[in-house]
């Protein structure tokens, strides 16, 4: 691995971030874990000891679940013509979204089978399942600079926030994790960053170097960072890309 990512541990960024500014953070590597290189991340996410996983690509699009860096447990395929994209847990139904087809599935949690299908417009492409103010809503991305709030239930859209940074929209939002801090982290498509958003004021609060974590000839192999998962019960997190060899476990520390 390339020497930034073999960082002694340290504490992570003290929260409560400049109104005016956002930090500036690295992901510094605590363990390094296996993951599949045929794998096109579309998006991650933890529950208990399980991550699960979505795939894209056309007929090859799955969603997955087991121990962080095992084969795993649980498996299912899209059929084509559908493209999988991001996926979130909430109570009990997994919920996960399709690139352009306009669908959202909604699967059981443990085996993953296929439960209905629901509608949306536009383009699905991040997912995330949020807590506020003891309500609960999904977050959804759609590669642009907005994010649209959906009832969890029926998958309706009830609201949504525009993203900014120093006044300045942001866009090519892409895999989301609604993290237990009660930020939203976004992978920015087609390149190294991860945002922290305010979600109640769609401001970027941290922008987060996630470059270096492969080889040259492992990056020439793969393509886009892309798939964040908070470890439960930890200040860690679970990022990866499409077709990567490696999954990281970080934390987000100042540059």
């Amino acid at each position: 691995m390339a020497a930034s990512a073999r960082e002694p541990a340290s504490s992570p960024a003290a929260p409560g971030p400049s109104a005016h500014r956002a930090q500036a953070l690295r992901a510094a590597v605590r363990e390094v874990l296996p993951h599949d290189p045929r794998a096109s991340t579309q998006g991650l996410e933890m529950r208990g000891g399980i991550l699960y996983e979505s795939t894209g690509l056309v007929g090859r699009s799955s969603v997955r679940a087991g121990p962080p860096g095992k084969p795993p447990s649980a498996y299912a395929e899209l059929p084509a013509p559908l493209f999988g994209e991001g996926i979130t847990l909430t109570g009990s139904r997994l919920w996960q979204l399709t690139w352009r087809d306009g669908i959202a599935i909604e699967r059981h949690p443990t085996t993953l089978v296929e439960r209905r299908r629901v509608t949306y417009r536009g383009e699905g492409w991040g997912l995330c399942h949020q807590r506020v103010a003891g309500r609960e809503r999904l977050v959804m991305s759609d590669g642009t600079g907005r994010l649209t709030f959906r009832d969890p239930n029926t998958f309706t859209a009830t609201g949504g926030i525009n993203v900014h940074q120093d006044g300045q929209p942001v866009t090519r939002l892409n895999e989301l994790e609604c993290a237990p801090d009660g930020f939203v982290y976004a992978n920015v498509y087609a390149t190294d960053t991860i945002l922290r958003i305010d979600p109640h004021t769609g401001a970027v609060t941290a922008n987060i170097d996630a470059a270096g974590l492969l080889t040259a000839s492992e990056r020439r192999k793969a393509k886009q960072l892309n798939g964040i998962a908070a470890v439960p019960g930890t200040d860690r997190f679970l990022i990866t890309g499409k077709l990567w060899p490696h999954m990281f476990q970080v934390t987000f520390i100042s540059r």
